[in-house]
């Protein structure tokens, strides 16, 4: 079978076995079973890394068959993998393991759980993996099932309003979309005579810039929602909150890159004039939601909801390098999408760890913590200093690429995102300080047990790759380069050379981001 097939039908195959061999009272079987699920997919996407050629700009391990066919109608299953869909690939799976893991504490309806865990991770993956329109849309649609399961059933108190409210900005984007694709492919088959949602004849038309400008505008609003981009934003708070921990880890994780993933390869690629005309309205909005999200963080008593607003800020700086329209900004832009899902991830394990404890999020509850779990403490400190872009983590690299590129672009668009790093620090900080250090005063916190090996075997993982990504980016930055070059070469301007061209390589393998 081939090799992206394969992703997609373990997860969908595992889930069917489970739920037919396995009986619904044992939940550790369930839940060890999941978790060797997604082991298998995470070795299936090692292999992808192993055999993919970082040195061809197009598709990979292509997937290209007839799949509808009616008169001049077609769509195909088209699937294939570039550079930067390997990463986000990789991500997921990877993540959908840390999730499984994160879930050994569910106890209500584990069955149902679990299979909603792994039809959601085919449905990501198809959405990186797609190379067809139509096919890419159903796969969109289909994560917002799962997703909207998880809050609903396995939430908080406020889980079914969070979930509907999830459902009905995600569906109103994706609605829209539709009609701009079936407009799209319209558009082909009147200059063609022949309709098809496949990504590579479509790519290959050159719209006129009234066209763009509208279809552009329906696509960006699917993806600005699903990212989400102040002032779409409000659904991801009570969603954040209101999910199960795993949930929020694959929300903040994947489903919000679905978002800027989508900007990435359709809005730059199909609509590159309509790009250039609508970059500097989504920088400031970017801009707004960077420093809006950070300030309204400071402002919070739960450690839930401060990660939570945190993505918001932090994902307003991938839309920034998006939007900078340049080598470096791109770079720094898929490489932030990463971090972010590596960073906050951890953020919302750790949480969920300590609530499984204590059963309360609000920091005035905690203090002293460092002297009952040190190793939690420490653990945590790392992953919060990766999230406000500490020198040699992984958030670091991502954001100084984006950084550059905006000063690239005007210099005052890195002036205001630099204000939000400060805040990023100021309000991570913060809480850190009030929950882990001070007087250990609160009685209930005095009995609290530090990690056991199950929890460490989630976030060794997740350091390591912090301190890989920080020290060593090329590794990961390398197979994207051609694909993001090919995004380059479709914009109205000409970017930049990309900066892991000889004269910087090394800065960047050092971690030593000094350029000259």
């Amino acid at each position: 079978m081939p090799l992206l097939t394969m992703l997609l039908v373990v997860p969908v195959l595992g889930a069917l076995l489970l739920g037919v061999l396995v009986p619904r009272q044992s939940g550790l079987a369930l839940k060890v079973g999941a978790t060797g699920v997604a082991l298998i997919n995470l070795l299936l996407v090692v292999v992808l890394w192993a055999r993919f050629d970082p040195a061809q700009p197009g598709l990979q391990f292509e997937e290209n068959v007839p799949w509808i066919r009616a008169l001049s109608f077609q769509v195909n299953y088209h699937l294939g993998v570039d550079g930067i869909s390997l990463l986000l690939v990789a991500l997921t799976a990877f993540l959908m393991v840390l999730a499984f893991l994160g879930s050994w504490n569910v106890t209500e309806r584990v069955k149902e759980y679990v299979i909603t865990l792994l039809v959601l991770e085919s449905a990501m993956l198809g959405v990186f993996l797609a190379a067809d329109l139509l096919l890419f849309y159903i796969f969109w649609e289909v994560t917002m099932i799962p997703m909207f399961l998880l809050i609903g059933i396995w939430g908080g108190a406020r889980r079914i309003y969070a979930s509907i409210k999830f459902v009905l900005f995600t569906a109103a984007g994706s609605l829209v979309m539709l009609v701009a694709m079936v407009s799209l492919a319209w558009t082909y088959s009147a200059t063609t005579g022949q309709t098809t949602f496949d990504l590579e004849p479509v790519l290959r038309m050159r719209l006129p810039v009234a066209t763009q400008v509208w279809l552009f505008a329906a696509f960006a609003l699917a993806f600005a929602i699903k990212v989400p981009l102040f002032p779409l934003h409000t659904w991801l708070p009570d969603a954040h909150v209101e999910a199960p921990t795993a949930g929020s880890v694959i929300l903040a994780g994947v489903l919000l890159k679905m978002g800027t993933y989508g900007f990435l390869r359709f809005c730059l690629t199909l609509f590159p004039e309509a790009s250039y005309r609508f970059a500097p309205i989504l920088v400031a909005l970017a801009l707004v939601g960077i420093v809006y999200g950070a300030l309204v963080a400071l402002a919070q008593q739960d450690i839930k909801k401060l990660v939570a607003y945190s993505s918001i800020s932090h994902l307003g700086f991938v839309m920034l390098g998006l939007f900078a329209l340049n080598a470096p900004g791109l770079q720094g832009s898929l490489l932030q999408m990463i971090n972010h899902g590596i960073s906050t991830g951890a953020l919302f394990l750790l949480v969920g760890m300590i609530y499984e404890r204590r059963h309360t999020r609000l920091i005035s509850d905690y203090g002293g913590l460092w002297k009952q779990m040190p190793l939690f403490s420490a653990l945590f400190l790392v992953v919060a200093l990766s999230s406000i872009a500490l020198p040699f983590t992984n958030g670091f690299v991502g954001e100084f690429l984006i950084l550059l590129g905006a000063f690239n672009a005007r210099v005052v668009w890195a002036a205001i995102a630099v204000s939000g790093m400060i805040l990023s620090a100021a309000y991570m900080l913060w809480m850190y300080q009030r929950v882990f250090f001070g007087p250990l005063e609160n009685p209930e916190n005095r009995n609290l047990a530090d990690l056991n090996r199950r929890e460490l075997a989630i976030l060794v993982p997740i350091v390591v790759l912090i301190f890989s990504i920080g020290v060593a980016p090329r590794f990961f930055l390398r197979p994207a380069e051609p694909a993001l070059q090919m995004v380059l070469m479709r914009l109205p301007q000409p970017g930049a050379p990309m900066l892991s061209d000889a004269r910087v390589a090394p800065a960047l393998e050092d971690g030593r981001e000094a350029l000259r």
